[in-house]
């Protein structure tokens, strides 16, 4: 294959869910370091255009820009999804900043129950079950999805604001 970030381009706009490294690698007949290249190069290359290269964990997508979702509302109608609560959007942080993490530590840091958004956050794949703790009863931790991603307009995690002091508590890193 000549243009391996070219090939990647044309499978990932073409795809309809992220796919993994590996499958890029299987679809290209290429070597990790080959796609991980071609990827950057990709990512580079769509700098200040329409569409950006997402990433989480493993998982790549091409994805429209956010900064352009009300134009691409307007063009292509969709239904309208409802709008996150508080409590979601707060729920949201402390799994961002500190997945893998169980329901239990999550409703430390807010201080109320939060099986119910929980479990809306999953609905709209925002959140999903990410593994198991140790601990007794073996609690489901929980992480963001690329959905979560696509919805923040984040191109991966390591874009997600760094918290200041007043919300430390919520993200777990606080540097003093």
């Amino acid at each position: 294959m000549t243009d391996v970030s070219a090939a990647l381009e044309a499978i990932l706009f073409s795809s309809n869910r992220p796919l993994k490294v590996r499958e890029l690698q299987q679809a290209t007949d290429s070597d990790r370091n080959s796609v991980e290249g071609a990827l950057e190069k990709l990512r580079e290359a769509l700098e200040g255009r329409g569409v950006m290269l997402m990433r989480h964990h493993d998982e790549i997508h091409l994805a429209t820009r956010p900064e352009y979702a009300p134009a691409i509302r307007r063009a292509l109608r969709p239904d309208v999804s409802g709008r996150l609560s508080q409590a979601a959007y707060e729920t949201l942080a402390i799994i961002a900043y500190q997945q893998p993490v169980s329901r239990a530590r999550i409703e430390e840091v807010r201080g109320v129950n939060c099986e119910s958004v929980l479990g809306n956050l999953e609905l709209r794949d925002l959140i999903t079950e990410v593994g198991r703790g140790s601990g007794p009863g073996q609690p489901k931790l929980y992480g963001t999805t690329m959905r979560f991603l696509q919805v923040m307009g984040l191109e991966s995690l390591e874009h997600l604001p760094t918290p200041s002091n007043e919300h430390a508590e919520i993200s777990g890193r606080a540097n003093g």
